[in-house]
């Protein structure tokens, strides 16, 4: 099968995952790269053609699909140029700051027949797929889940201090890390519902911690942690069973070095995303996450009365 060609916009701090996936890749073959920072571009002109225009690079490059990872608060633009040009997309989360703003690009897609994909890395983790896998061969339905994602945020950002601006990022923790870590919980639960949402701010109003609750259709309840001020690293999921057992997965086991789970992480996302052009479908969780992240800052309160789940 020939390589379909792709691009990578945004050469910022996550940029070395999707391009050692598509190195390794059989199914992409990388054919340009775009940032509109010189410097950024600099170690990568003896062996790609380089842009700091993305519609110049849409015009010229003759490309299949464009992968966008960018400043969160560029995701829209760019996102709904390459869908007028007709190239699939594969977006980091979020898909854009708003959910109005998504529903529109995904209209757009759905009008265009044109896929748009949004990289939820967290659901292609193996400790993850184990977890689920588990689940499943019990028989037993959850009964109950939490998820925690917890960091110090100034240690992940490199030099895109970008995060740091709400404006950009489109919030702090909820609105950045709130997506992956809601995407985990609908990937075991399904479609679920906002129903409580504890959240610190700090002095500049970010919300650097929230515990957020949720609720599926058929009642079962999870909790979301999430922490950007913690020291260290802890990222994992829990499920309580119908019949009491407890079922854990740290997202980082196996993965001792610093950020070292990403790069098999993203490989799975270069693999879904080809595999999203070759049988098209719709409803990736884009959207859901984003109307998850506007409905738990819609639900903020400063009180501790969320429940605790874990061991009920």
């Amino acid at each position: 099968m020939t390589a379909r060609r792709i691009a990578v916009v945004g050469l910022g701090v996550i940029s070395r995952f999707y391009l050692a996936a598509i190195e390794s890749s059989r199914t992409w073959e990388l054919a340009a790269v775009c940032d509109v920072r010189e410097a950024a571009l600099e170690p990568h002109r003896d062996t790609v053609t380089c842009y700091e225009d993305h519609r110049t690079m849409m015009a010229q490059a003759r490309l299949d699909a464009v992968v966008v990872t960018v400043p969160n608060d560029a995701h829209g633009a760019i996102c709904r140029d390459a869908l007028l040009a007709g190239l699939a997309v594969c977006v980091e989360k979020p898909l854009t700051l708003s959910a109005a703003e998504g529903r529109e690009l995904d209209a757009l897609a759905r009008m265009r027949e044109v896929a748009l994909f949004t990289a939820f890395h967290r659901r292609y983790n193996r400790n993850v797929r184990a977890l689920l896998a588990r689940q499943r061969a019990t028989g037993a339905p959850i009964r109950s889940m939490a998820v925690r994602y917890l960091e110090l945020i100034e240690e992940h950002i490199g030099q895109d201090t970008w995060y740091l601006d709400a404006e950009r990022c489109g919030g702090g923790c909820v609105a950045d890390n709130g997506p992956n870590a809601f995407d985990l919980v609908r990937l075991f639960l399904g479609d679920v519902e906002v129903v409580g949402s504890e959240i610190t701010r700090d002095g500049t109003g970010t919300d650097r911690q929230a515990r957020v609750a949720l609720r599926s259709g058929t009642g079962v309840e999870a909790v979301v942690e999430l922490d950007w001020s913690h020291p260290g690293e802890t990222k994992d999921v829990e499920l309580v069973l119908d019949n009491g057992s407890t079922l854990h997965a740290d997202m980082l086991a196996g993965h001792p070095e610093f950020k070292s789970s990403l790069w098999h992480e993203y490989a799975g996302i270069l693999d879904d995303f080809s595999d999203t052009l070759a049988a098209p479908r719709t409803g990736d969780g884009g959207l859901a996450a984003l109307e998850l992240v506007e409905a738990a800052y819609r639900a903020e309160r400063p009180s501790t009365a969320l429940p605790n789940l874990e061991g009920s």
